[in-house]
């Protein structure tokens, strides 16, 4: 197949719209569904995520994507009780494979922004990754291939209409990439710098230079991810997953914020007062994770007040204090940041303290790059200079 028409581009009213190869065939199949424009971004850039995480870690690899950026990618560690709980695949009478972990963490990070994703997965997916992705809100799922049994499940989700492609692992685009906009051609070469290079962690302008090898695991995770997220970006990353991705801000530090508060949710949600919240009995999985959200927030009052909270939970729960939360995100340590470019004042790194950053890879450069190092310096945070600029649009 030389060509695919789609029912529109981005929005309705763009016609005509199509994918297509100026030379060969499209490197993908349709096992179920209709994707749309959309839909193939989404598949092919997280793909590209996916794959580069397996060659990177070794380990089966996925990723959630939203708007053509990742909500959340993971690779398939396996999965204590705590973070099965929070990611509401503890009531599930099957083992989890590891690419099943991997996406329970990639989806399970963030789960506001991963309501109705494209998923990628970086290896066949089996009945354990369709079973679980039956249950949630997604668009469509791509992946080297399908089990039978996968297939199945998958088929029968969202009414027959549940989008899934099967793609080439051996496709090899070709070196340079072409893209319009306003009727003018760009083109430029492909981005296909290695991350998982060690000579990327050499320079370390930090007192601290200690980068143990979960710490280099992790921020490869990260700068990986950034590759495949709109810029500007930054991505926490802890225990070989995202815990959270800051994407297409203008500023870095609000990127730096955005990204270090949905990992501040991200280690509340396993706060013993979280995780004991009593739900109404058949609450939506979209319900819940909501209520969590609004919970954990400034606005908890709009879950907890009278004549509301009746319809969450089967008894009204105490609120999560401010003294709580900052007692409870104290403890959170030992975690991964990376950058798409250089950090240009110390207030990021401020900010990343405040979420438990002990490892930083960004690219240097800046003209405030002392103020940088101090700021880590006075927190012993460890900090490499890549000299490699990651941004994608």
């Amino acid at each position: 197949m030389k060509e695919l028409s789609l029912k529109y581009g981005c929005n309705p009213n763009q016609k005509p719209s199509r994918i297509y190869m100026q030379e060969g065939e499209l490197p993908i199949e349709i096992m179920n569904g209709r994707p749309g424009y959309i839909n193939f971004l989404d598949a092919l850039n997280s793909w590209q995520l996916v794959k580069e995480l397996k060659a990177a870690t070794g380990l089966p690899a996925a990723a959630s994507f939203k708007h053509v950026s990742p909500a959340g990618a993971a690779v398939g560690l396996p999965l204590s009780d705590t973070l099965k709980k929070i990611y509401f695949v503890d009531d599930l009478n099957m083992e989890l494979s590891p690419i099943a972990c991997a996406y329970a963490r990639a989806r399970g990070a963030d789960r506001m922004s991963s309501y109705g994703d494209f998923v990628a997965l970086s290896d066949t997916c089996d009945a354990a990754v369709a079973t679980l992705l039956k249950r949630e809100v997604s668009d469509g799922v791509i992946a080297p291939d399908f089990t039978e049994e996968a297939l199945q499940i998958l088929r029968d989700k969202r009414k027959g209409t549940y989008n899934v492609i099967k793609i080439d692992p051996m496709y090899v685009p070709a070196p340079v990439e072409t893209k319009q906009c306003f009727g003018i051609t760009f083109e430029q070469g492909r981005n296909e710098i290695r991350l998982d290079d060690p000579a990327l962690f050499e320079n370390i302008p930090t007192r601290n230079k200690t980068f143990d090898d979960e710490a280099r695991r992790d921020l490869v995770i990260a700068l990986i991810t950034l590759k495949y997220t709109q810029s500007n970006s930054v991505c926490y990353v802890k225990d070989g997953q995202a815990i959270g991705i800051g994407a297409g801000q203008q500023s870095r530090i609000h990127c730096t914020r955005l990204a270090g508060n949905k990992a501040d949710i991200w280690w509340l949600r396993q706060h013993p007062k979280v995780m004991a919240l009593p739900f109404v009995k058949n609450i939506r999985r979209a319900d819940r994770d909501n209520t969590i959200d609004v919970y954990l927030s400034d606005d908890s009052d709009d879950v907890l007040r009278d004549g509301m909270w009746q319809m969450f939970f089967s008894e009204r729960p105490e609120p999560l204090s401010r003294e709580e939360k900052k007692e409870w995100i104290a403890h959170l340590t030992g975690v991964s940041l990376g950058s798409d470019a250089f950090f240009p004042f110390g207030d990021n790194i401020e900010r990343a303290h405040k979420s438990g950053v002990k490892y930083i890879a960004q690219a240097g450069g800046s003209v405030r790059d002392d103020n940088v190092i101090e700021t880590c310096d006075k927190y012993d945070i460890a900090c490499a200079f890549t000299s490699v600029r990651l941004f994608h649009h």
